[in-house]
């Protein structure tokens, strides 16, 4: 019997007490929370970061075809251009503003790339180059 009596007493120092228990599911319900919050910011992130690359890429898509224009037709055209883009399934809003500059036959292009047609939304992209018409009408 004495040896049945040993079996079923535990040897002191295994286990956790109660108040173990609760101190460790208490770091966790704190850490938890915290954790999952700063996986949703990344994923946030991430998904801000592709659409900024997406709008990059159609704003110089856009000006590569003015580019184009520009060498085929020796002038840009005129006034503020607005169009739409099509790209990994999503509308793309583009707007280009030019502005003389200092420096005789230089433009200053601006293209801004939007998720959104609202004009109160700020552009996810934006694009600042410079093009000389009259240098490629003379290079010709």
């Amino acid at each position: 019997m004495s040896s049945r009596r040993l079996y079923l007493q535990r040897p002191a120092g295994e286990g956790f007490t109660l108040v173990e228990v609760m101190v460790a599911l208490a770091v966790v319900a704190v850490a938890l929370p915290s954790l999952l919050f700063l996986l949703s910011q990344q994923l946030d992130g991430a998904s801000y970061l592709s659409e900024k690359s997406m709008a990059s890429w159609v704003a110089a898509d856009r000006l590569a075809e003015l580019r184009l224009v520009v060498s085929r037709q020796k002038s840009l055209p005129e006034g503020v251009l607005t169009g739409e883009t099509e790209m990994q399934d999503r509308t793309w809003y583009w707007l280009i503003e030019q502005e003389a500059t200092e420096v005789p036959g230089f433009v200053r292009l601006e293209i801004s790339v939007s998720g959104s047609d609202d004009p109160e939304v700020a552009p996810l992209h934006q694009l600042v180059a410079f093009v000389a018409p009259e240098e490629w009408s003379d290079a010709q």
